[in-house]
């Protein structure tokens, strides 16, 4: 077993990346594993870890394809239908109300 290169915050060298920033290249990893660590230490609890992987070996994200952006859309329309009313709410739902802010708090909407 290998030790990952372990580097600073923003200290990283050039040719490697967080996934984020593969993202915004329109880059994905493409199956490499991790090839470095970055650490930036904090005052009360462990270090904020980021995980680098390199640039050269990155693969070009995966064209989104229509059935994918079907489902895709299918899926985001069911998370604004309320399971209370069945009515669509206009907005993404928040799981921890689990239905739409009319109906889970329905006293405050009478007194406004």
């Amino acid at each position: 077993m290998s030790t990952l290169p372990v580097y600073p915050w923003r200290l990283a060298p050039d040719g490697y990346a967080t996934f984020r920033q593969l993202r915004t290249r329109g880059l994905r990893p493409g199956g490499q594993d991790v090839a470095a660590v970055l650490e930036r230490p904090r005052r009360r609890r462990g270090p904020l870890v980021a995980y680098l992987y390199r640039i050269d070996r990155a693969k070009p994200v995966r064209p989104m394809t229509p059935a994918k952006r079907a489902a895709l859309a299918k899926a985001n329309a069911a998370q604004r239908v309320c399971q209370n009313c069945r009515r669509d709410a206009g907005y993404r739902i928040p799981r921890s109300l689990g239905m739409c802010v009319p109906c889970a708090y329905p006293e405050e909407q009478c007194a406004a």
